[in-house]
């Protein structure tokens, strides 16, 4: 199993939603977050005076996934969500020892 971290911009998140929908994928976890890449923030402007803005408004979403869909997932995501602008976001993709289903006591896969 694959825990995938995915950190996008909160207008991709019905993308991102739909995309995971479409292929099966049963539970997920969604947090807004603060933060900043590459990017070190922002530079906007306000009545003519500039000011930075460091830490720029995300979407974590979480959910863990079967070995065989995460690399499939993971190339749709790049594909659809991608807008070739900085922020697009990242994707961490780590191994999970196993789950546990509470309610019934299901392990592994079948607890997912």
């Amino acid at each position: 199993m694959k825990k995938l971290e995915i950190i996008i911009k909160p207008e991709k998140l019905d993308a991102l939603r739909e995309l995971l929908d479409e292929n099966k994928v049963n539970g997920l976890n969604i947090v807004n977050i603060m933060g900043y890449g590459n990017q070190k923030g922002v530079v906007k402007k306000y009545r003519g005076a500039e000011y930075k803005v460091d830490l720029l408004p995300k979407v974590k979403v979480e959910t863990v996934v079967s070995e065989s869909l995460a690399d499939k997932l993971v190339e749709r995501i790049v594909s659809e969500i991608n807008t070739g602008n900085f922020g697009d976001g990242k994707i961490f993709v780590m191994e999970v020892q196993d789950a546990v289903r509470i309610r019934t006591g299901e392990r592994g896969k079948e607890a997912l």
